[in-house]
């Protein structure tokens, strides 16, 4: 399979089941090709790591989605995604982040360890003796954790699963028709969900991120503060993503884990391994596959290739995760690698947020299902949700013992 052959192969479903065979045609072809319209697929960590922190590199936002889709605000679950942070550049890009850092802080995400863990136990202790992974802990925790921080009331915690799923394909190169239709309805329940939240904690503020946010929103001392349609599009992305690469992270895990019992029966008894281990987990199969940005000069990508500006750079995360050149024997899974620096998140400006979250939720959360179910293990067939972007289980069946 040449390397053309090879990309092509990604966006087909059965290319999608496991995409790193052909990962590794193309990386062995080329740091860097140009491909299908005209875009440039960059293969490496290297290079890779270094165009995610590049600055003069900018994300498809508002303006040009008017550009190529002029009536894109009316599906509600595109503006929510295109409105928000992720899709947006500086200064706007800057003054959205710098709001949502400030209540998204470091303290803030430390001091959910203890309702992590609770949510964790209270979920395994409920484990039926057969069960879908992805159902019964994979999903509920990550909302639950997410939700809490976000002030949503317990009661309304499941009504956000089939939502968050079906906003998320409007991150995806291909979809149909149908599934956009889908993102759009979801996108309008959100929105209205999250409105009856602001006003309510508008007048009444609590100790939860709406609150904080609600806050930033009011308060324009700095020259900082969102506007309401900001407020509500980025409420709508930390509840998505916050809960979207978590639970494909967990699931992705649970079944490595499994499959390599040696390296479970470490973990369980070491639980201060988790962080190596959840490095590993990212690297070797990360939740998020592939991300894009565009030139606003021309760019020099090295070995004397230089791209005019305005060209689009996809970068496969997947790829570059197991490039050998940093990670020799790339397809084994080695918690003990040095100096394991996965680029599953991202990097630079648009460096993911909600990164320290999602790594606390499984380094708390795979020493406790080792633990707590020593005899669980992998049951029949499990199903891929067909995706080229966020890759992760519809379904992963477990017996617990």
């Amino acid at each position: 399979m040449d390397h053309q052959a090879a990309l092509a192969s990604l966006f087909l479903p059965e290319g999608r089941l496991d995409p790193y065979p052909a990962y590794d045609v193309v990386r062995a072809h080329a740091p860097v090709f140009q491909a299908f319209d005209g875009r440039w697929f960059v293969t490496t960590h290297a290079l890779t790591s270094r165009l995610l922190r590049e600055p003069s590199l900018r994300v498809a936002d508002a303006t040009d989605y008017d550009a190529f889709w002029p009536d894109w605000r009316q599906n509600r679950g595109v503006a929510s995604i295109v409105l928000s942070m992720l899709q947006t550049n500086p200064p706007d890009h800057t003054r959205m982040r710098r709001a949502a850092a400030a209540t998204f802080t470091a303290r803030r995400v430390a001091a959910m360890r203890d309702v992590i863990a609770g949510q964790a136990e209270d979920l395994i202790k409920a484990m039926p003796s057969s069960t879908d992974f992805m159902s019964a802990f994979a999903y509920p925790l990550p909302v639950g954790v997410i939700c809490a921080l976000l002030g949503v009331p317990e009661a309304d915690r499941a009504w956000f699963r089939q939502r968050a799923a079906d906003l998320t394909v409007v991150l995806e190169p291909i979809s149909t028709d149908e599934e956009m239709r889908l993102a759009d309805v979801a996108g309008r329940e959100l929105e209205a969900y999250f409105t009856g939240l602001i006003g309510e904690r508008r007048r009444v503020p609590r100790e939860d991120l709406t609150s904080a946010l609600v806050a930033a929103r009011d308060d324009d001392t700095a020259g900082a503060a969102l506007t309401g349609e900001e407020l509500l599009a980025n409420l709508v992305l930390l509840l998505v993503a916050g809960f979207e690469t978590t639970t494909n992270l967990l699931g992705t895990g649970i079944r490595i884990l499994l499959e390599h019992p040696e390296q479970a029966d470490r973990l369980r008894a070491d639980p201060d391994l988790a962080p190596a281990f959840v490095e590993e987990i990212l690297r070797y199969d990360s939740p998020v596959q592939l991300t894009s940005r565009f030139t606003t000069s021309p760019l020099d990508l090295g070995d004397g290739l230089r791209v005019d500006s305005g060209a689009e750079l996809t970068m496969l995360l997947g790829s570059a995760n197991r490039d050998p050149a940093r990670y020799p024997d790339p397809h084994r899974f080695d918690p003990d690698r040095p100096n394991i620096q996965p680029v599953s998140f991202g990097g630079g400006a648009h460096y993911c947020l909600g990164a320290p979250l999602a790594r606390l939720e499984a380094q708390v959360a795979f020493p406790l299902l080792l633990a707590m179910l020593p005899r669980l293990s992998l049951a029949g067939p499990v199903e891929r949700r067909d995706r080229l972007v966020l890759r992760g289980f519809a379904a992963l069946p477990v017996t617990t013992g």
